[in-house]
């Protein structure tokens, strides 16, 4: 098992943070750890304390369960903040969430566990919820999942105060396809009906995005970057109520390629050829906006990278329904 230090834990926050879509201010980057995290919408200033898991199998430890260890015995919320207590698994890349209200006094070394299946299933599915039978809610959750835990997490934590909101919770997390109705939705606490809602979302959204981008091995369909700077986009938008969430309604692209799609300066046709929008470009030209144009068109692949799999890559009447959105004739 691969124990990694402080700033290299600090690291794997981060760049969950980026991967995320927001951006991250350092306040303090000794530990416990103080983050400001931002995206447009929406801001908020993070301690914390995490530790790698470790296992917990031994003469009086069950043999399925992770634990962290507490090096911090008075962990502190400050006004305006979030205080967070991780654990983090290397191997597997899966973080462990813990509730701050129940172990912000631990005694040294005291630990918190959680059971290798619910870090399996997080792997799995994005996010795990397990029931420690104490009225505390451990999380687990994948990088992707990151943000969301972070906006939810006091909801969901408190999910220990009903068994049957708890079995809507693990209903939906071992389902992404599952259909939130008003009934079910109705049997669930005002405060933690958001974050169902919340996490339902997610799921759907990071099936389709570790689909894509695996499809593609993480690079972009039309220059082949990877960096990690690479978007899962639609192809037909989502805001279509015709679009899908299938892998071949969707196309691996970098921040600049895919800007340019969805601006309508480059497109694919049915035969998978990069067109660039003349006309467009033309005006670009016009108005004195065309510095790197010829470059940019010059780098264009004729043909864009498809995915091995035939069932992944774009399907032509996918294709041909965005080109008419997007004005291409």
């Amino acid at each position: 098992m691969a124990i990694l230090s402080k700033p290299q834990l600090l690291e794997v926050i981060v760049q969950s943070i980026y991967d995320n879509g927001w951006q991250v201010l350092y306040l303090n980057q000794n530990h416990p750890f103080e983050l400001k995290i931002f995206n447009n919408e929406d801001s908020q200033k993070l301690k914390i304390v995490i530790y790698n898991l470790s296992h917990g199998g031994g003469r009086k430890r069950p043999t399925n369960e992770y634990r962290i260890q507490f090096k911090v015995t008075n962990i502190t919320q400050p006004i305006g903040y979030k205080t967070l207590i991780l654990g983090y698994w290397n191997d597997v890349d899966v973080f462990a969430g813990f509730d701050y209200s129940k172990h912000k006094t631990p005694k040294y070394s005291a630990s918190a566990q959680i059971k290798e299946e619910a870090l399996r299933k997080a792997k799995v599915n994005g996010f795990s919820a397990q029931d420690k039978g104490n009225g505390e809610i451990a999380i687990a959750f994948t990088p992707d999942f990151f943000v969301e835990y972070v906006k939810n997490c006091e909801q969901l934590h408190s999910f220990g105060e009903s068994v049957a909101e708890m079995e809507i919770l693990e209903e939906i997390v071992a389902n992404e396809d599952i259909v939130i109705n008003d009934e079910a939705l109705n049997q669930i606490a005002q405060k933690r009906q958001e974050a169902i809602i919340s996490i339902k979302k997610k799921k759907r959204n990071s099936s389709f995005t570790r689909r894509v981008l695996t499809a593609y091995s993480g690079k972009c369909a039309v220059c082949s970057l990877q960096l990690k700077l690479i978007d899962a986009s639609h192809i037909v938008p989502v805001s279509e109520e015709y679009s899908t969430d299938e892998t071949r309604n969707g196309i691996a692209l970098c921040a600049l390629h895919h800007r340019a799609y969805d601006k309508s300066l480059i497109t694919f046709n049915e035969k998978y050829q990069v067109i660039h929008n003349k006309k467009r470009m033309q005006n670009l030209r016009d108005i004195g906006h065309d510095s790197g144009m010829d470059k940019f068109i010059r780098d264009l692949k004729p043909i864009i990278n498809l995915p091995p799999t035939i069932n992944d890559r774009p399907h032509s009447e996918y294709v041909k329904q965005a080109n008419l959105i997007r004005g291409w004739k």
